[in-house]
């Protein structure tokens, strides 16, 4: 009887850790990026300025973003979070932004693949707000977590 309880106490803590070990890597992760035209690549010469503020639920990959911004030389003509990539360094879009006209503020939510929330998660994405003097992008931001 004594292995039996023993067995049993085993198996009850070995569960408990396990399901204390799943819940602590779920949750949501906090993120944001500033928004300026000197993290463009190359940099661009506007007063525009933003920001972006961001969360991951990473049991199910549903990202939801906040956008503002201000200052910038024309009408926003394209709007995209881009990725994988550093800082420093151009990728192609991972999500648009499909609403028309763009304006600020902007709010939207998305279902990420895997592998785009990793990227997301390790602060390889990146938003950007494209005018028409700056077709390749006039103000951008690197996401990164927040606290």
């Amino acid at each position: 009887m004594k292995k039996v309880n023993s067995l049993f106490r085993t198996i009850v803590t070995t569960s408990t850790l396990a399901v204390v070990s799943i819940v602590a890597h779920a949750g949501t992760l906090h993120l944001k990026a500033d928004l300026k035209a000197s993290s463009e690549v190359p940099a661009k010469d506007s007063a525009g300025t933003g920001t972006l503020t961001a969360t991951l639920d990473t049991d199910t990959n549903e990202f939801k973003y906040h956008v503002e911004f201000n200052g910038l030389t024309g009408p926003v003509v394209a709007a995209h979070f881009h990725g994988p990539a550093v800082a420093g360094a151009n990728a192609k879009p991972q999500l648009p932004i499909k609403t028309s006209p763009i304006a600020s503020p902007i709010e939207g939510h998305a279902t990420l693949t895997a592998e785009q929330a990793k990227d997301l998660a390790d602060g390889k994405w990146y938003f950007n707000l494209h005018t028409s003097a700056n077709p390749g992008g006039e103000i951008r931001g690197q996401i990164a977590k927040s606290e």
